[in-house]
């Protein structure tokens, strides 16, 4: 087989993969989708595809208007390929709400057949012992919850993008005081409660920054491409509490606290070094290696009356 025969193959069988059964697709949404796992290919030529795959497997063609739709003919088996078992459509589904905000968006486009096959093979029957574990397992909130900070789908496929593909961002920034515009190289993506932050660098600034998803008003991926630097590690980062409004500087914290109110440090701790330095039926006197930020203050903050002698000991770098 001749390499533009063998290329001319795995696209059907990408086209054949990724028409559903349950709902129609048309030729723009499926350009896309093929664009994303490396096919980009112009509307006709993926149109004349279509038309002869429909002609010799069970595609049903709806051609009532313009542009047509696309799906498999009821009880059709679709594409002889393995299905989902019903435990990884449920790893897939719990996948799905998790990531849905942490993964590219041409990525969770390209994972949408999956998604879909996982969520018909879990409708129907109640009484599917994975079907029932979507109700018995949660994610519970450790303070106030708020709704989602709203995000412009298609500025959130640029940014994801540009962080994928490490290139440059001109973005319109919306801040809490004034707006700027600003081109940046992109970093890193979190999630922190209700709201999504990149982390960027400036042009003529190492220090990193973090831009609100939901205040980026605009977002134009540039040409340019930038070599990701090797002294930003995303985990170090956020260990040393940047998002907890720290400057990564360890302390050595040291607070008494009532016993019925710090019993749960005992069981949670806050550091691998934590100590009880003293202990008695009233109180607990803890010290931990903690960094030090505003969150923690937060922390400390929420036991009002039921702490006190705090002490903050700065540790010296070696």
């Amino acid at each position: 087989m001749s390499e533009k025969s063998l290329d001319t193959a795995l696209l059907a069988i990408e086209v054949l993969c990724n028409i559903p059964k349950s709902r129609k697709i048309d030729s723009h949404e499926l350009q896309q989708k093929l664009a994303d796992a490396g096919y980009v290919r112009d509307k006709r030529s993926i149109q004349r595809l279509l038309k002869v795959l429909a002609e010799h497997f069970d595609i049903e063609v709806d051609d009532r208007s313009k542009p047509y739709g696309y799906c498999w003919k009821k009880n059709s088996n679709g594409l002889n390929i393995p299905s989902l078992n019903p435990q990884q459509a449920l790893v897939l589904r719990l996948a799905e709400e998790q990531l849905k905000t942490l993964l590219p968006a041409n990525i969770m486009r390209s994972m949408q057949v999956f998604f879909e096959q996982a969520r018909s093979q879990l409708n129907g029957d109640n009484k599917k012992r994975e079907k029932q574990w979507l109700n018995k397992v949660a994610i519970a909130p450790t303070s106030q919850p708020l709704l989602p900070a709203k995000v412009n789908s298609k500025i959130f496929e640029t940014i994801s993008t540009a962080l994928f593909e490490n290139r440059y961002l001109m973005v319109n920034y919306q801040g809490q005081y004034r707006s700027h515009q600003a081109k940046i190289m992109p970093l890193a993506l979190v999630q922190q409660g209700a709201s999504s932050y990149l982390v960027v660098r400036y042009q003529d600034d190492d220090t990193p920054k973090h831009l609100a998803l939901h205040r980026i008003k605009s977002a134009e991926l540039s040409t340019m491409f930038f070599e990701r630097p090797t002294d930003f590690v995303l985990k170090n980062y956020v260990n040393d509490a940047h998002f907890g409004f720290g400057n990564g500087k360890l302390i050595q914290l040291r607070f008494s606290v009532a016993q019925y109110a710090g019993f749960h440090l005992t069981e949670t701790p806050l550091s691998a070094d934590q100590q009880i330095l003293e202990q008695s039926e009233q109180h607990y006197r803890f010290q931990a290696t903690v960094v030090d930020s505003e969150m923690l203050d937060w922390w400390l903050a929420k036991f009002r009356d039921d702490i006190w002698d705090i002490e903050k000991i700065e540790i010296s770098a070696t």
